[in-house]
C-alpha cells in the first residue's frame, strides 16, 4: 500500500486492491446476467475492504511513529542544569557595642550608679551606644557638664560636635562636683567663654586610654598636662577622686570625677 508522509504533518495513504481473480471466476458462464455479476464484484470488493482496513491502521500507526520521530524538532528542551549558588545565612558581625560594656568599669561608686540607672539611654550598656556627648547628656550625674559643654550655660561654647567627632577619654566631673565650685565662678563661667572653654577641654585627652593604661601624665586638648596616679577605686586624676571610670561610650572612655579640673594658671 503505497504510502507518502510529509514533515508538515500530512499523511496520504492510497490502498489499491490488488488480486488475482480465482481461476474459476474466469469460467463464469457469460449466460450470467448483469445483475448477478453486479453482486459478485460487491461481494468481493467489501472482503477486500475488509482485509485492508486493519492493514492500513498498522500501516498509519507506523508511519506516524516514524513521523514524530523523523520530523519532531531536533532541538532539546532547554533546562536549566547549572548548580544552584547554596544561600547561606548571613555571617555574624561583631562590633565594640555588642562587648560588655561593664566589663572596664572601676571605683566605687559604679555599682551604685548601675543600681540606679539599671536600663535606657543613660545606663551603663545605654551609654555604650552613642557618642561621648550625646551619652553624656543622658547621664543624670552629669547633667551640669552637659549644660556646660552644649552651650546652655555659656552660648559662645558649644563643642557637642567636637566630642562627638573623635575618639576621646574624657574626666567628667558630675553634678556634685560642679557645687564645690564658688557661685562667683559659675556665674563667671556663664560670661567668659574663653575660662569655660579652656576648663572644659583640660578635662579631655585625645585616644581612649582604658584603666590598665590610664595611669601616667597626658597631655589635654586644652594644652596643659594633667595626671593620673593610683589604680582602680583608688585613681586620682590630680586632686580630683574617680567615681565611676571605664565607661564607655560609641567613641570614648569616660572617667567621672568628684572634683572639676582647673587647668595650671587659672
Amino acid at each position: 500500500m503505497p504510502v507518502s508522509v510529509d514533515c508538515a504533518g500530512v499523511i496520504r495513504w492510497t490502498v489499491r486492491p490488488i488480486y488475482n481473480r480465482p481461476h474459476s471466476e474466469s469460467l463464469v458462464s457469460t449466460q450470467e446476467d448483469g445483475v448477478q455479476r453486479r453482486r459478485r464484484s460487491k461481494g468481493i470488493e467489501a472482503m477486500i475492504n475488509v482485509q485492508a482496513k486493519p492493514a492500513a491502521a498498522a500501516s498509519l500507526a507506523a508511519i506516524a511513529i516514524a513521523f514524530l520521530a523523523g520530523c519532531s524538532s531536533t532541538k532539546p528542551v532547554s533546562q536549566d542544569t547549572s548548580p544552584k549558588p547554596a544561600t547561606s545565612p548571613a555571617a555574624p558581625v561583631t562590633t565594640a557595642a555588642m562587648a560588655d560594656p561593664a566589663a572596664d568599669l572601676i571605683g566605687r561608686g559604679c555599682a551604685q550608679y548601675a543600681a540606679q540607672n539599671p536600663t535606657g539611654p543613660g545606663s551603663v550598656a545605654g551609654m555604650a551606644q552613642d557618642p561621648v556627648a550625646t551619652a553624656a547628656s543622658n547621664n543624670p550625674m552629669l547633667s551640669t557638664l552637659t549644660s556646660a559643654l552644649s552651650g546652655k550655660l555659656n552660648p559662645d561654647v558649644n563643642l557637642v560636635d567636637t566630642l562627638n567627632g573623635g575618639e576621646y577619654t574624657v574626666f567628667a566631673p558630675t553634678n556634685a562636683a560642679f557645687d564645690k565650685l564658688p557661685a562667683a565662678t559659675i556665674d563667671q563661667l556663664k560670661t567668659d567663654a574663653k575660662l569655660l572653654s579652656s576648663i572644659l577641654t583640660y578635662h579631655v585627652i585625645a585616644g581612649q586610654a582604658s584603666p590598665s593604661r590610664i595611669d601616667g601624665t597626658h597631655q589635654t586638648l586644652q594644652g596643659a598636662d594633667l595626671t593620673v596616679i593610683g589604680a582602680r577605686d583608688d585613681l586620682m586624676v590630680n586632686n580630683a577622686g574617680l567615681v565611676c571610670g571605664g565607661v564607655h561610650t560609641a567613641n570614648a572612655t569616660v572617667y567621672m570625677i568628684d572634683t572639676v579640673l582647673m587647668p595650671p594658671a587659672q
